[in-house]
């Protein structure tokens, strides 16, 4: 068993998670428990005989199952980023009893009583603008999840819940193992000329790890994306790039199409039964965006803008690598080689003569910098808390006052047991409970190179985009101010908790923001302003097939969620109908998007993806707004603290932008930042 008392928590420093004393097998013990002792606590308060208030039954309801969600955060977040058959095998155990927990709860006739009595009673109840959307949310919860259905159809629901959350898990677990399975050894010299020698001596390393002679590559991001922009053989450059592509559409014991199909069959019985005409009109009705209607609209006025810009740019693409390879048909294979050979053909930028100035511990460094010209914000490295693995680095944060702010993990570097991609999560939530403000602790885990035997880790300015984006996430959940945790820090509308991380990537593309942290890893000289330049003048290089790319996944998104799919027979020929408007480089048989597309079949996207895009009109017009004022404009940012940062989920949205900038966001200036204001 996890020793955890609600009272107390951990026996550890800042009550943080004490990772080295759980073993596997504490934890099916650990969450039977945890549910049972929730389940007490839920029934205690259905079948209290007081009348029915917010504090003794929506403010009992919030701060019920802390432990349960404690475990339950620290569980699926190591699923996530440090995983094993032995925690796959839980999940696949657990994940069934959590859905059963949490039907029991929003199906409980009593408990559902007792809120709507309360919500009823609303407008005289003197709630202040954090309880009143705390009640709209809990009542909500309960409502949109089945609490108003008839007995029979309600089991029903409960059946659909438990087999998604058991076909989500064989999703990811699917495409995780798919990514551990594949590797690519080459063992002639000549073909692996044009990777840079970072690249080269990382594959070297690679195939020693494993005892084999060469050089070693994966479908792992660091290890994927040099080889597939720098590697001059096209033959090779194929072979990775549909190993890439063709993950869980092999028909194999690995295939994730019927997962698919049943997932978004699954999803549009279950919001038919709670009276929703598709999943997307469930989704969105707990969104900015409100209806799949106003997304389409949203998505296909920018394809209109950008799909003009992004056919020039491809036959650019496409002229360019005929003339200089006689290439007679792009293929996706060539995008990434070409692009960068034309970007530094245009621009005299190249990524590896980037990289030595940006040492991932100085863009770390540069972006607590940046957070403390910013928000006050002190990060002390230190090692008397748990880590989950030797490669997480851990953090106090404090204010300029020397206060408490929040606990940082930060996990950097790819390995067996972690999926691949970039995210912000969270391990501890911050509220406010009998008058303390209990803080929260954060983690950001990306997948960048690893240090290897010459040279320290060297990111990419991909990569160092990526930090800042998740650190951005991160800052959100750090600087949480609210009393309830469910509405605390990212715990607020999709289409919304990507402003705070696209907004801090701006940063990375200032002189006043560059110069703090971009130091050459072995000179100290700070970048040099002709660098500056190109990557300023580079950022809206082929920003229009960039731009009909994340398009075409929100499309996709939609194709599978705002209509309905029962009619799909064949997960490909329906993606390829959903990418007819999107389309640049020619179709590749082996590869299907939909059976790797995790972001929605796994994760929290599904009718959410045009997110990204959404908040890049808040994000665009967020940052215009430092500009005008000064990007470390400390009143700007200030207001990005009070309106933004620290509010999560307490009000609506549109609500806190307006505070905070004065007006709504205007679509103008992500165009103008595109560079696609003048496109006819």
């Amino acid at each position: 068993m996890i020793d955890y008392s609600s009272t107390n928590g951990f026996n550890t420093p800042y009550n943080t998670a004490p990772f080295s004393k759980i073993k596997n097998e504490d934890y099916l013990p650990t969450f039977k428990k945890a549910i049972a002792d929730a389940k007490a606590e839920i029934n205690a308060i259905a079948n209290n005989e007081a009348s029915p208030t917010f504090k003794n039954t929506i403010e009992a309801l919030e701060f019920s199952g802390e432990k349960l969600d404690r475990i339950s955060s620290i569980f699926f977040n190591l699923n996530s980023a440090e995983t094993n058959d032995t925690i796959q095998k839980i999940a696949q155990e657990v994940s069934p009893m959590l859905s059963e927990f949490s039907n029991d709860i929003t199906l409980n006739e009593d408990l559902f009583k007792r809120i709507k009595t309360v919500y009823n009673s609303k407008d005289t109840l003197n709630l202040t603008v954090e309880q009143h959307t705390l009640l709209e949310k809990k009542y909500k919860s309960f409502s949109r999840n089945g609490a108003n259905l008839p007995k029979e159809k309600k089991q029903q629901l409960r059946e659909i819940d438990k087999k998604l959350s058991q076909l989500k898990l064989k999703f990811g677990e699917n495409i995780l193992a798919e990514t551990n399975a594949f590797e690519m050894l080459i063992t002639n010299e000549a073909d692996i000329s044009g990777l840079p020698d970072g690249a080269k001596e990382a594959a070297k390393q690679l195939a020693e790890s494993k005892e084999k002679e060469g050089w070693l590559f994966t479908l792992d991001y660091p290890s994927y994306i040099p080889f597939v922009t720098y590697a001059d053989n096209r033959e090779l450059r194929k072979q990775l790039s549909i190993a890439a592509g063709s993950k869980g559409f092999k028909g194999d014991k690995l295939d994730n199409q019927q997962h698919v199909l049943d997932i978004a069959k699954l999803r549009h019985e279950r919001a038919n039964l709670l009276g929703y005409k598709t999943h997307a009109h469930f989704v969105l009705e707990e969104r900015m965006a409100e209806t799949p209607k106003n997304v389409e609209k949203f998505l296909n006025e920018l394809l209109e803008k950008a799909k003009p810009a992004a056919d020039r740019e491809f036959k650019n693409l496409e002229n360019f690598a005929k003339d200089l390879d006689n290439i007679d048909k792009l293929e996706k294979w060539d995008g990434a080689y070409y692009s960068e050979k034309l970007k530094q053909k245009l621009f005299s930028l190249d990524d590896e003569k980037l990289k030595p100035y940006f040492k991932l511990q100085n863009v770390i460094n540069g972006a607590f910098t940046v957070a403390n010209k910013l928000f006050n914000l002190h990060f002390e490295e230190i090692n008397t808390i748990d880590k989950y693995h030797d490669d997480v680095l851990t953090y106090k944060v404090t204010n300029s006052k020397g206060d408490f702010i929040s606990i940082l993990y930060a996990d950097f570097f790819p390995r067996p047991g972690k999926r691949n991609g970039a995210w912000m999560t969270v391990y501890k939530p911050q509220y406010i409970k009998n008058e303390e403000n209990s803080r929260p602790h954060i983690s950001i885990v990306c997948n960048f190179t690893k240090p290897t035997k010459t040279k320290p880790s060297l990111l990419t300015f991909n990569e160092v985009t990526t930090l800042f984006h998740e650190f951005g996430h991160a800052l959100h959940g750090m600087l949480a101010n609210t009393t309830y945790p469910s509405l605390s820090g990212t715990s607020v509308y999709w289409d919304f908790v990507e402003l705070p991380s696209q907004v801090m990537e701006n940063w990375c593309y200032e002189k006043e923001a560059l110069e703090l942290f971009a130091t050459h890893y072995e000179t100290g000289e700070v970048i040099p302003m002709d660098l500056i330049e190109k990557i300023k003048a580079s950022a809206t290089f082929l920003e229009g097939m960039q731009t009909v790319r994340q398009l075409s996944f929100g499309l996709l998104d939609m194709s599978w969620h705002g209509q309905d799919p029962t009619d799909i027979l064949d997960v490909k020929t329906h993606e390829n109908k959903a990418f007819e408007g999107t389309k640049l480089y020619p179709d590749v048989a082996e590869n299907c998007m939909s059976t790797a597309f995790s972001h929605i079949f796994q994760g929290g996207y599904s009718s959410g993806y045009y997110s990204y895009k959404w908040a890049e009109v808040l994000d665009a017009d967020a940052f215009e707004y430092f500009k005008e004022n000064g990007i470390f404009n400390t009143s700007v940012a200030q207001k990005f603290y009070d309106h933004v940062l620290s509010k999560g989920g307490t009000e609506n949205p549109m609500t806190l932008y307006k505070r905070f900038r004065g007006q709504e966001p205007k679509p103008e200036a992500l165009l103008k930042r595109a560079g696609l204001m003048e496109t006819k």
